[in-house]
C-alpha cells in the first residue's frame, strides 16, 4: 500500500505560482472597495469583488486589476480547500529491516521538523513501521504526536490568516485521527475561516478604496471587529485593524506636516474610530499637538511682528492661517482683541494712561485712552432746561479710540509752553480778561490779567487749571504739543467731549437726573461760600462742595472714564464751529469745522454755572478770542 501523497489542491487547479499570493503566510494585496450592496459574503457563495467607479479607473489603472485578481485567487482557493479529495500516505520506500533504527530515524526527522512532507519525513517512517506491525505502541505515539503537531500548526495558521496552509493539513489529520476532538475542533474552524477568508479580502478591498470607518458602517473596520467578535485571537483581523490605524496615522501626520491640520485632524479622528482607546493614536495625537503648537507659536511672533509695525492687514491674513493652526480657540481671540484694539487704540487699551516725551524736557499732560463705542449726542426733547440748540439727538459712533486728557491743562504745563515758546496769550496781548470781583459780587473786567492769574486776579497756582485762555490759545498749546512730541495733539471734538463726560451715562446730568446727593465736582451750591461770605443765588440745593472759584486740578473723584473735572470746575474749549443745531452733523465723533469760522463751542459747567447750565448736553459759544475766569481746556491726542 503505497501510493503518493498529495493534498488535493493541484488538483483543484489552484497552481503554485497562484497560491504564492495567497498562502504559504504572504498576504494578498487589498482589492478594491465592494459595492455598498456587498455585505459579508455567505460560506455557500463568496461575494464577488466590486469594480472601480469610473472615475477612479484611470488613477486605478494596473494596481486595481492585481487587487481584483488576488480577490479571485482566494475565492478559488476557498472553493477548491471544499473540495479537497483524502490524503494518502507515500510511505518510506526504505526497507524495515530494523524497527527499532527505522524508530529512531522517524524520531530525529520529527525533531527536526520533517513531520509529514519530504523523503524521510517522520510520519512516512512510523506508518512504514505500522505498516509492518499494526501494534507497534512507540510508531502509533509517533503518529498521535505527529498529528497534535499538525494540529497545532493548523490552529497558528488560521489565526494567522494563513487559511490555506491550514487547510492543506486537514487532509492529513482527518485521514490519520478522524476521531480526534482537536482535529474535529480544527475541521469546524476551517469551515469557518472560509468565511472569514473572504471577510478578510473584502476588507482589505474596502480599505483599499478608502472606505475605512464609514458612518454606515459597511467598512474595511467593521469587518474585522466583526470578525473579531466571533473569534478574538484572529491575527489577521488584529494585525488588519492595526494597519487600518497605522495607515491613518501616518496620513493624519504627513497632512499635519504640510500644514493641513482640519484634514490631519479628520484623519485622526479617523485613526481613533478603528480601535478605540488605542495608545499609537494617542501618541500620534500628541505629536501632531506639538507640531501644531510650534507653527502657531511661529505665527503668533509673525502676528505681534505686524501689529507692532502698524501692519494690521498682514495681521489679519495672519490671523486666519492661525486659525486653522491653533487648536486653542482662546489664543486666536485674544490675538484678534489684540489687532482690534492696535487698530482702533494704536496697541493700546482702553482706560490705559501715558505722557508723552518732550523734546524741550519733562513729559505733556497725562493722557487717558477712551474706549471706542457709540452714544446719543443731544438732549432728547422732554428734558427740562432743554435748549433748541442741544438737537436734534443723533447717534455718535467712535470706531477708533482716541485719548484725552485726565484733567484741564494747568497754569504749570501752560507755563512750561509760554517759557519754551515766549508766548504772551489773547489775554495779554489784548490788556486783560475779566475777573470775580468780590465787592460788587459779579464778573468784572480788569487789565494786566492773563493765564498767570487766578479767578481773583491773583497769581495762580501751578496745579489749577489755566483760564484767562481763548480759543487761539489753546490752539497754539496743542500745536505746540504736536511739536515737541510727535503725535498729533488738538482740541477735542464737541462729540468727543459729550461722549467722554457722559461716559456711558445718558442721564440729565453725568451723575443722574437730579440734584447731586454727595460731592461730585466743583458745582455753584448753596452752601458755597465767597471770601466775603456771599452766595449763589441759583445753585443746587444743599451742595457745598467747599471751593469759590476753580479748584486745582483732581480735587474731587474721576468719572468712570477715569477723568477729572469733566463737569464744573472750568467750563472747557472744543474744536468745533459753533452751529445752532445738529442737523448735518458728524456722525463718526470728527470735529465739525468749517473753514474761516470764528465761535466755536464751549462744553462743560464751571464753578460759577447755573445748574441747568452743568447739564449733559448743555452748549455755548463765543468768540475765538474770549478769555475769563471760568473758562479753560484739555487737549486730545490721536491714536
Amino acid at each position: 500500500m503505497r501510493t503518493k501523497l498529495y493534498v488535493g489542491l493541484m488538483a483543484a487547479g489552484i497552481s503554485a505560482a497562484m497560491l504564492g499570493g495567497c498562502g504559504g503566510g504572504d498576504e494578498a494585496p487589498p482589492a478594491q472597495q465592494s459595492t455598498p450592496q456587498q455585505s459579508a459574503p455567505a460560506q455557500t457563495q463568496p461575494a464577488q469583488p466590486a469594480q472601480p467607479a469610473a472615475g477612479d479607473q484611470a488613477a486605478a489603472g494596473d494596481a486595481g486589476g492585481q487587487q481584483e485578481e488576488q480577490f479571485e485567487i482566494r475565492r478559488r482557493l476557498v472553493d477548491a480547500t471544499a473540495a479537497q479529495e483524502d490524503w494518502v500516505p507515500e510511505l518510506s520506500s526504505q526497507p524495515i529491516d530494523n524497527v527499532a533504527d527505522t524508530l529512531k530515524l522517524a524520531q530525529q526527522a520529527e525533531r527536526a521538523g520533517r513531520l509529514h512532507e519530504g523523503d524521510g519525513n517522520a510520519l512516512s517512517l512510523y506508518l512504514s513501521i505500522l505498516d509492518a506491525n499494526p501494534d507497534n505502541a512507540d510508531a502509533k505515539a509517533g503518529v498521535d504526536g505527529i498529528v497534535e503537531k499538525l494540529v497545532a500548526q493548523g490552529e497558528d495558521s488560521l489565526s494567522r490568516g494563513r487559511f490555506n496552509d491550514a487547510a492543506r493539513l486537514l487532509p492529513v489529520v482527518t485521514k490519520l485521527r478522524p476521531d480526534d476532538e482537536a482535529v474535529k475542533a480544527l475541521q469546524n474552524k476551517i469551515e469557518a475561516g472560509r468565511e472569514i477568508a473572504l471577510q478578510i479580502a473584502q476588507a482589505e478591498q474596502m480599505a483599499a478604496s478608502g472606505n475605512v470607518v464609514t458612518p454606515d458602517g459597511n467598512n474595511a473596520a467593521a469587518v474585522y471587529r466583526s470578525i473579531l467578535a466571533r473569534y478574538p485571537d484572529n491575527t489577521a483581523a488584529q494585525e488588519g485593524l492595526a494597519k487600518l490605524e497605522s495607515d491613518l496615522i501616518a496620513r493624519a501626520t504627513a497632512a499635519a506636516e504640510a500644514g493641513n491640520y482640519a484634514e490631519s485632524d479628520s484623519l485622526l479622528a479617523d485613526a481613533g474610530k478603528v480601535r478605540p482607546g488605542s495608545q499609537s493614536v494617542q501618541n500620534a495625537s500628541t505629536r501632531i499637538v506639538e507640531m501644531r503648537e510650534g507653527a502657531a507659536g511661529n505665527l503668533e511672533q509673525r502676528i505681534d511682528a505686524a501689529i507692532n509695525a502698524g501692519q494690521f492687514d498682514q495681521a489679519e491674513s495672519l490671523l486666519g492661517q492661525l486659525e486653522g493652526v491653533s487648536a486653542q480657540g482662546k489664543a486666536v481671540d485674544d490675538l484678534r482683541d489684540k489687532i482690534r484694539n492696535a487698530r482702533a487704540y494704536a496697541s493700546m487699551r482702553p482706560g490705559q494712561s501715558f505722557s508723552d516725551a518732550l523734546r524741550a524736557g519733562g513729559n505733556g499732560p497725562e493722557m487717558v485712552v477712551i474706549p471706542t463705542g457709540s452714544f446719543t449726542m443731544g438732549s432728547p426733547s422732554g428734558e427740562a432746561d432743554r435748549k433748541t440748540n442741544e438737537g436734534p439727538t443723533h447717534r455718535v459712533t467712535f470706531s477708533r479710540g482716541f485719548a484725552l486728557a485726565r484733567t484741564e491743562v494747568t497754569v504749570g504745563q501752560f507755563r512750561t509752553f509760554a517759557n519754551a515758546t515766549s508766548y504772551y496769550g489773547t489775554a495779554a496781548n489784548s490788556g486783560g480778561s475779566s475777573i470775580y470781583d468780590e465787592r460788587s459780587g459779579s464778573m468784572a473786567d480788569k487789565s494786566g490779567i492773563d493765564w498767570r492769574n487766578d479767578h481773583a486776579g491773583k497769581t495762580a497756582d501751578a496745579n489749577l487749571p489755566v483760564i484767562h485762555v481763548s480759543w487761539v490759545d489753546a490752539k497754539a498749546y496743542a500745536d505746540w504739543l504736536s511739536e515737541q512730541t510727535g503725535k498729533k495733539y488738538r482740541l477735542p471734538s464737541e462729540s468727543e467731549f459729550e461722549y467722554a463726560l457722559r461716559a456711558g451715562a445718558q442721564t440729565r446730568y453725568p451723575w443722574g437726573d437730579s440734584d447731586p446727593t454727595r460731592v461730585v465736582g466743583n458745582l455753584t451750591g448753596d452752601g458755597d461760600r465767597s471770601a466775603s461770605r456771599r452766595n449763589w443765588v441759583n445753585a443746587f440745593k444743599k451742595y457745598d462742595d467747599g471751593f469759590w472759584g476753580p479748584a486745582p486740578v483732581r480735587s474731587f473723584e474721576a468719572n468712570r472714564f477715569g477723568l477729572y473735572d469733566m463737569s464744573g470746575n472750568v467750563s472747557e474749549w472744543v474744536e468745533d464751529c459753533w452751529h445752532d443745531s445738529y442737523n448735518r452733523a458728524p456722525a463718526d465723533g470728527t470735529a465739525w469745522v468749517n473753514p474761516g469760522c470764528v465761535q466755536h463751542v464751549i462744553r462743560g459747567g464751571s464753578w460759577a454755572s447755573a445748574p441747568d447750565q452743568t447739564r449733559s448736553a448743555f452748549r455755548l459759544t463765543s468768540s475765538a478770542g474770549t478769555v475769563n475766569p471760568r473758562l479753560g481746556f484739555r487737549v486730545a491726542r490721536d491714536l
